[in-house]
């Protein structure tokens, strides 16, 4: 088997000096190179092999994804594996989605960094459980944001106009030539979407941040309002 070519990121002398003790004792691990900042690892890079990069999130989020975005541009076939004691959901999401093959905790068991090393070096991705949870949580606010930002549907605004002329739900059913279940259905999507969780709330964020877009008059207001 060949050996994996690593080469080491990391502002801490002592960890990055730890680290690089233990994988040179580690059979078919290579290090190649042990560096405190990115830049003087972003030039090694240009005469140095390498297949696995560690590098320190604890550097800081720029310089961490802007090294990430150059390894990528100028040297694709190197894995970047984040080792971390720790990252918020959002950088956790925004470190994968610039390229990283994945993450690491320091405080991991030195068998699980030599495992995520393994696996990176052939193409797979590895993430702490800690880290996909993040993963996950980010996604999930960011699909929630995503939803809120959207335009109400025609329904959606019909509804609401119900809910701001203070009818009910039967009331707007009827109006609406709907059934009430169907009614209720589009109310928890405006709950949803305004953050909210009763009709009271709905029309006081409606009316503080969203009457600029929520309220315009729809295209049908328009055709019948007299000229």
């Amino acid at each position: 088997m060949c050996e994996i070519r690593i080469l080491i990121v990391d502002d801490h002398s002592l960890f990055r000096e730890g680290l690089g003790q233990l994988l040179e004792t580690t059979p078919d691990f290579q290090v190649v190179g042990k560096y405190a900042a990115p830049s003087p690892a972003i030039a090694a890079l240009s005469h140095t092999l390498a297949d696995v990069v560690l590098l320190d999130y604890d550097l800081g989020e720029e310089r961490a994804v802007t090294f990430i975005a150059e390894v990528r541009l100028r040297h694709p076939e190197v894995k970047i594996l984040m080792v971390t004691a720790g990252m918020s959901d959002t950088a956790t999401l925004q470190i994968m989605e610039s390229g990283a093959s994945g993450v690491c905790l320091k405080q991991s068991n030195p068998d699980r960094l030599i495992e995520a090393i393994h696996k990176i070096a052939n193409n797979e991705i590895w993430l702490d459980s800690e880290a996909l949870r993040s993963l996950i949580a980010a996604k999930g606010a960011r699909a929630e944001q995503l939803e809120r930002s959207r335009p109400l549907t025609t329904r959606q605004s019909e509804v609401l106009r119900g809910i701001l002329d203070g009818l009910t739900n039967k009331e707007i059913a009827w109006n609406l030539k709907a059934s009430e279940s169907a009614i209720k259905a589009v109310i928890q999507e405006l709950f949803q979407k305004a953050g909210v969780r009763t009709r009271s709330q709905l029309v006081r964020i409606t009316i503080e941040r969203h009457a600029s877009d929520w309220l315009k008059p729809s295209a049908k207001d328009s055709q019948s309002e007299p000229r």
